[in-house]
């Protein structure tokens, strides 16, 4: 009996993939192109299986403090774009961000996300604002010794290696996608170059870092590639990528909505190219109810845990399943136990946390040598 020519292909892939032999760009592009739902599920049991050969059937869980809702930029997908007057913005005091962030910690949460816009009173008052910062970070890391992942925009270099004397782990700036003329479409006004090369310092200084994507927003299946060649020369430890949500009074606000399955199919691929990464399953685009599948995807981080009755807000959906506390720990975790997971401990994200940290200083060896030969190449050339 014959065999489809697709099915076998397919089966090539995944058999590669489980083999952990890296898969070249049209490998990966059929992978972005499945629809069968016989071969879906094939792709997401290849990343499943390589889940649990990393990480077992354990889940990281991370708490999420939006402390400033101002924004000095125009994004044209973000609800929190400066000339965007429909909204009640907030910026919250030290004391505030402190008692959130405890709060989130009693929760059991492995890590806090401290995520603002790019807030002019930090941004234009550089040496007052981020003090208030700095010190929340002080505060949060003497009480309690959570991991901390800072999500605050370009902040100036000196500042970031303030933050990182201070104790922060991680700095997340997210790209959104790697072509340069769709990120100037959705970012308007900022630069493509200046974005990426913050992360490259902030590797530098020993930061893990994390990388996002936003799919459809115009993005090819080529985008969504060349971000993952983009991202594997970052040294990334945590990539995610998240559906574009319309918000209203946005530029994008009538830009349809796209099929959730492209997100999965993301993360799955994600999973397959970066088997010993952290992938997030974010509450942000559709709250607790769609949980389980991106989990069946292959993420293993569940990130925006909010507390209700804390007056923060989300950023795709900045009010979903925040108030009816369905952002909260002891709601996931029946999600995870449904699907064969468990809420790993925080010793678990501390051997980890390790164990990158090392690697982060391995690659940052390796640039300076890889940096340091071409200029002698150059040189001698």
């Amino acid at each position: 009996m014959s065999v489809d020519p697709a099915t076998l292909k397919l089966v090539e892939i995944l058999d590669k993939a489980t083999r952990e032999i890296p898969l070249d760009r049209e490998e990966l592009l059929y992978l972005l192109r499945v629809s069968d739902e016989n071969d879906l599920a094939k792709v997401f049991n290849t990343a499943r299986l390589l889940r649990k050969r990393y990480f077992d059937n354990k889940v990281f869980v991370y708490g999420f403090v939006y402390f400033s809702t101002y924004c000095r930029n125009e994004c044209a997908f973000c609800l929190y774009r400066k000339s965007n007057n429909s909204l009640k913005r907030y910026r919250k005091t030290d004391l505030e961000i402190m008692k959130t962030a405890l709060s989130l910690v009693d929760s059991g949460v492995h890590l806090i996300d401290l995520t603002m816009g790019e807030d002019p009173f930090y941004f234009e008052n550089k040496e007052s604002g981020f003090a208030h910062m700095i010190r929340a970070v002080e505060m949060i890391k003497k009480s309690t010794n959570i991991p901390i992942m800072i999500s605050v925009g370009v902040v100036p270099e000196d500042i970031l290696m303030e933050f990182k004397e201070a104790g922060v782990d991680w700095y997340a700036t997210y790209q959104e996608t790697h072509n340069p003329d769709l990120y100037s479409r959705l970012r308007l006004g900022q630069s493509y170059v200046l974005r990426m090369q913050r992360k490259v310092e902030a590797r530098q200084m020993g930061f893990l870092l994390e990388e996002g994507l936003l799919t459809g927003v115009g993005d090819t299946d080529e985008d969504l590639i060349d971000s993952l060649e983009e991202i594997k020369k970052l040294g990334v430890d945590q990539l995610r990528v998240m559906s574009f949500v319309p918000q209203k009074d946005t530029p994008m606000q009538h830009f349809p909505s796209v099929p959730r399955l492209k997100e999965l199919l993301v993360i799955a691929v994600m999973r397959i190219a970066f088997p010993d990464r952290l992938i997030p399953a974010s509450l942000d685009v559709d709250g607790l109810n769609g949980l389980a599948e991106r989990l069946n995807a292959g993420a293993n981080v569940v990130t925006s845990i909010i507390p209700p009755q804390s007056g923060l807000a989300g950023v795709s959906n900045h009010s979903l399943d925040i108030e009816d506390g369905n952002r909260t720990v002891n709601k996931i975790i029946p999600v995870l136990e449904q699907n064969g997971l468990i809420m790993a401990s925080r010793g678990d994200y501390a051997e980890w946390i390790s164990l990158h940290q090392n690697k982060t200083r391995v690659f940052r060896e390796e640039s300076k040598h890889a940096c340091s030969n071409s200029g002698g190449e150059a040189a001698r050339a």
